[in-house]
């Protein structure tokens, strides 16, 4: 009866080791969203970044048709950063060729070819991608030419001048690497007992406020280089409206409660520690490394960076899921747990991995499906999820 627990703990032994903690301070070499297309997946899990995407769409319908074409250029070159896997990516690209191709073929004398690169951390499942991308379309029939572009949209991934219009879809939310001051128990910004920061003291916080903000100027300086003059860059990210104060990430209660980085998460990671399956330590070390900015925070990156003229930045929020669905979650709370354990399997696991391994990762998730199951006040709550759209203009 005792094996498996004996197991698990040999496990979390091995894990205290420096070469497999080293994790959050390379976080690009494992953060990405879960590959491949089981039911843990991120191409079976991303109905939220869809729903963002398709509520943007109209705004990136309207900033395409306002974009400057570019004469005598024998292709145009599109990027999607952090581009992930599955059906996101592949529609959000086959409407910017289409809506181009659609704007040169009406208003010039030519068509030129299309290049679209598709870049994410060197983790991203870039098979599974291009798999998707092959059997939905002959590949001499292919509307555009593309390749992968493996690393961090915070560093330089072009060459100057290279790209005519840039996209980022919900994936800016997501930091470089956890702020070390965070992971330093010596210091007032150890976030003890909390795998996030919604909710988390001012010094936790501020260390991740500075993170982003260094972050998304990064990115900015980056794409000032890379984007030719009159490119366009648009964005989409997680993010929260300016009345809310950068510890209160997610805006109202039931939003912050049903949150998956939020309650169920730290009760999860709390029954490993009572069933003595990990340490404190353990538990503390781990920081989920996101932040949603304010759209004041993201307007004071973009006037620091001086490149880019803001068309348009807005803040919008989307629901979870339907009402429909959500009567049918009610009456099904397992089914419930079930998927919001694989959501976070989908954008989780690999880190999560990384830091207890494969055998306690599992276990982790199994006590998180079990925590929203059985919490049915919880499944009678409303969660919205805050979104920040950007369009600018390359200086």
């Amino acid at each position: 009866m005792d094996s498996p627990r004996l197991l698990f703990v040999t496990t979390t032994k091995e894990k205290k080791s420096p070469e497999l903690q080293s994790w959050t301070r390379g976080l690009h070499q494992v953060l990405c969203m879960q590959g491949g297309d089981d039911d843990g997946s991120y191409a079976k899990n991303s109905e939220a970044p869809a729903s963002a995407i398709a509520l943007s769409k109209p705004l990136l319908i309207e900033a395409i048709t306002s974009m400057k074409l570019f004469d005598k250029e024998s292709s145009i070159r599109i990027a999607d950063l952090g581009c992930a896997t599955g059906h996101n990516t592949l529609s959000t690209v086959e409407l910017l060729v289409h809506s181009l191709k659609e704007r040169y073929k009406k208003e010039k004398d030519y068509m030129p070819e299309f290049e679209v690169f598709f870049s994410d951390l060197p983790s991203n499942d870039f098979n599974s991608l291009f798999r998707s991308l092959l059997s939905s379309c002959d590949a001499s029939k292919m509307p555009y030419y593309f390749s992968g572009v493996p690393g961090s949209f915070y560093d330089r991934l072009f060459p100057n001048g290279k790209l005519h219009l840039a996209v980022s879809l919900s994936a800016l939310h997501w930091l470089s690497r956890v702020p070390e001051e965070v992971l330093d128990k010596k210091l007032p910004a150890w976030n003890n007992g909390r795998a996030w920061i919604d909710g988390a003291k001012k010094e936790v916080v501020d260390a991740y406020a500075k993170q982003s903000s260094e972050d998304l100027l990064a990115f900015l300086n980056c794409r000032k280089k890379e984007i030719v003059e009159g490119g366009m860059l648009f964005l989409l990210m997680a993010g929260r409206p300016d009345s809310q104060r950068p510890e209160n990430q997610l805006g109202d209660p039931d939003s912050r409660a049903k949150h998956p980085f939020t309650s169920s998460m730290d009760q999860a990671w709390k029954d490993l520690l009572d069933e003595g399956l990990i340490d404190e330590e353990m538990r503390d070390t781990f920081n989920i490394p996101a932040y949603m900015r304010s759209t004041e925070e993201v307007r004071r990156a973009f006037d620091h960076c001086g490149a880019f003229e803001i068309k348009r930045l807005e803040f919008l929020r989307i629901v979870e899921h339907s009402k429909e669905k959500q009567a049918e979650w009610i009456k099904d709370p397992v089914s419930y747990g079930r998927a919001k354990a694989n959501l976070v399997r989908a954008t989780l696991k690999p880190i999560v991995k990384a830091h207890l391994g494969s055998l306690l990762s599992e276990v982790l998730f199994k006590r998180f499906e079990k925590r929203v199951s059985q919490d049915i006040s919880m499944l009678e709550k409303t969660c919205f999820y805050g979104l920040i759209v950007v369009c600018a203009i390359r200086k």
